[in-house]
């Protein structure tokens, strides 16, 4: 429940502050100052809504490293560490993409893979993982993100989060111009979207709207875990080492990741209402859907 709505805390405060932007640019007053200007409007909405996705896309490995305090490995300390950095190069090279940074940091049962693309990316375990699981299962949720990476996730769904930004930006405004239309239109000298109308409609779309969107960029982000779960499973050559890296995580307490990557771990799920926003399916539905395909 922690992630589902971390993740969505986080789409919301990205469309929230691009409307914040917008106001204080004057943005606002421009597409409206003679009437709404649809043309404008998407570009503007595209700008938007896509340079903020692109932005977070770009300082990906940075945020990662500085939220969760990852030590990359550049000279291995220890066997661990060896065996880290050589598990993944020969999982790279088995994908066909460069070889990742690998990191370590310390925290409760998790693994992510973030970065700007399939040839500069960033795989980080924890401390928690390494501890609670054999070799064989570190290796399938080092495969496992190894697969997300060769699989390019973390673009897709960067691209997934701009075009719903985008429309989030744009049809909240359209909206919010007709409510302050139809509020004014009585007043002959009153111009469209200049007032609290238009100002109070667009923040509450943004809101419902970015409700609606953070439930399509869940379904994405659900799928590819089910596709980095199959990826994990042909580098590994069997499925049987991925299902049981997900039972033995079925039985750990996973670690929280910060916000802007609840995505990116390997645990997650929710059940009930909160699975339309959940990043992950239920380890549940990844095990049987592996099982499925082992059959």
């Amino acid at each position: 429940m922690k992630r589902v709505l971390l993740f969505l805390a986080t789409n919301l405060a990205v469309m929230l502050v691009l409307s914040v932007v917008a106001h204080l640019l004057g943005v606002n007053r421009y597409l409206t100052a003679n009437g709404l200007n649809l043309g404008a409007l998407l570009v503007l909405a595209a700008l938007f809504g896509f340079g903020g996705a692109f932005i977070s896309l770009m300082l990906s490995k940075v945020m990662a490293k500085w939220s969760t305090g990852a030590h990359v490995i550049t000279q291995p300390r220890d066997a661990t560490e060896r065996w880290l950095v050589d598990t993944v190069a020969r999982l790279a090279q088995r994908a066909g993409v460069a070889m990742p940074e690998v990191a370590i940091y310390e925290g409760a049962p998790n693994a992510f893979a973030t970065g700007p693309s399939r040839n500069n990316s960033l795989v980080a375990v924890s401390t928690g993982l390494l501890q609670s699981m054999n070799k064989e299962e570190v290796e399938a949720v080092l495969a496992h993100e190894v697969a997300h990476v060769a699989n390019g996730d973390m673009v897709t769904l960067t691209l997934i989060q701009g075009v719903v930004n985008t429309f989030v930006f744009f049809l909240a405004r359209v909206v919010g111009y007709l409510v302050d239309s139809f509020l004014k239109r009585n007043d002959d000298n009153a111009q469209a979207g200049s007032g609290i109308g238009f100002f109070v409609t667009v923040i509450v779309c943004e809101i419902v709207f970015g409700v609606l969107a953070s439930i399509i960029v869940a379904f994405f982000s659900r799928h590819r875990e089910y596709r980095a779960d199959e990826g994990a499973s042909k580098l590994m050559g069997t499925p049987r080492p991925m299902i049981a890296a997900l039972q033995r995580l079925g039985s750990l307490q996973g670690g929280a990741l910060p916000a802007n990557m609840a995505a990116s771990g390997i645990t997650g799920g929710a059940r009930g209402l909160m699975a339309l926003f959940a990043s992950h399916p239920s380890i549940a539905e990844r095990i049987a859907a592996l099982q499925t395909r082992a059959a």
